[in-house]
């Protein structure tokens, strides 16, 4: 993913930068880890500012030495790693019909996901506690002991990987909660952290959700849509696609979209809203106002049980998307597709065939794909992949680096 290039930036500014590119690179050479020589060729940085920023990332936590690797002349090289229990963050996501919360480590990998029904047209006030319930509970229930209020710390919690069990709630418990990513259905205006009339919820329209939810937990708390969020953990992956839409199908239809390796939103977070599309004129009304949506038309046949129907309906969409921004590839996801993954591959696959349009189609098979890109949201940030302007601070945020010399800064 292309890191956000900023602008005329000052000194302390640049150094934050300089760390973020080595965190990274360390990010992404994963449990193998990377020399300090490697660091310098691959930044362009000097050895010696490279030797000083690992230094300050080893003094705070966020790099441990990896062994040793053979060179071609001279002693071994020493290899670095990052420590990916050094912080952690929490994704949400927040879906019509329920809140799926996941735990990740530094390095966007769960450590235990938690799920609750809700009702998002209930509206803020009742789903916010809810969610800051949870957010509680699942926090409480890495430690291993019961969370305050509501259901067992146990009930709805799974741990995300084999031998997560009490050491990986211990770590969890020590090292700091960077802050929290929200995803809901759109629209909504990430910047101000506000959503708008969310189609089936129009009573979110306008809350302050993104300042409301930090001031109730005590963390930076950071707000987007669910399929950007989605769209955002998948490009962070190593090897992702440069140019790519996220298709989700599950209570509603929307693209996340990444063009060049960088999150495309828009202006007003309004890029992506392929749900709402016009595709039959005389069309049924949509929840939006409109009529003939590809949402309303895709919904209805998933309704009826003819989902090779919804495939196709789904496919004219993808279609467009390539037509209009000639991605590279098509990410199918969410729990209609999931249900069905063969049936939406070859549907949309088959109607960008027909139109000779040559793009890969995929369903992207990760679980929990919004709730582990809303923690993304957060991470992101750290190792200069995403700006950090959505992110809400509070009377006492949580930086994962210090704000010093060398250090990249959070919020």
């Amino acid at each position: 993913m292309t890191r956000d290039p900023g602008g005329g930036a000052n000194l302390s500014a640049l150094r934050g930068h300089n760390a973020a590119l080595v965190l990274d690179l360390l990010r992404t050479a994963g449990e193998d880890g990377i020399s300090r020589l490697e660091l310098a060729a691959r930044t362009g940085l000097t050895p010696q500012a490279v030797s000083k920023i690992t230094a300050r990332l080893r003094a705070e936590g966020l790099v441990a030495e990896a062994g040793r690797r053979a060179s071609t002349g001279g002693k071994p090289r020493t290899v670095l790693r990052l420590v990916p229990t050094a912080a952690y963050a929490v994704g949400a996501h927040l879906d019509r019909d329920g809140l799926t919360l996941a735990l990740t480590d530094l390095t966007g990998t769960p450590v235990a996901v938690r799920h609750r029904p809700l009702t998002l047209a209930v509206g803020p006030e009742p789903v916010l506690a809810t969610v800051t319930e949870e957010v509680r509970a699942l926090l409480t229930a890495t430690d291993g002991e019961p969370a305050t209020g509501g259901e067992p710390a146990t009930a709805g919690t799974e741990a995300a990987a084999p031998g997560m069990g009490a050491a990986a709630g211990t770590e969890a418990a020590a090292a700091p909660v960077l802050g929290v990513g929200l995803a809901m259905p759109g629209p909504l205006d990430h910047r101000r952290g506000v959503p708008g009339r969310v189609t089936g919820a129009p009573v979110w329209d306008g809350f302050p959700v993104r300042d409301e939810l930090a001031a109730r937990l005590g963390l930076p708390v950071t707000l987007d849509k669910d399929t950007n969020a989605a769209a955002l953990g998948l490009a962070v992956r190593p090897g992702a696609p440069r140019s790519f839409a996220y298709v989700h199908l599950g209570t509603g239809l929307g693209a996340g979209l990444v063009v060049g390796g960088a999150p495309l939103r828009g202006e007003r977070t309004g890029a992506g809203e392929l749900g709402h599309h016009t595709v039959q004129l005389d069309g049924p009304a949509c929840g939006c106002g409109a009529r003939g949506c590809l949402e309303v038309l895709c919904l209805a046949a998933v309704a009826r049980g003819e989902l090779p129907e919804a495939a196709r309906i789904l496919g004219t969409g993808a279609a467009n998307l390539v037509r209009l921004l000639d991605i590279d590839r098509v990410l199918l996801g969410g729990r209609v597709v999931l249900a069905a993954p063969e049936v939406f591959t070859a549907g949309v696959a088959a109607v960008l065939a027909g139109l000779r349009l040559p793009t890969p189609v995929e369903v992207t098979t990760a679980p929990h794909a919004v709730a582990l890109g809303a923690a993304h949201l957060v991470l992101a940030p750290v190792f200069g992949l995403a700006p950090v302007f959505g992110l809400a601070p509070t009377a006492e945020p949580r930086p994962l680096v210090p704000r010093s010399s060398d250090g990249p800064t959070i919020g």
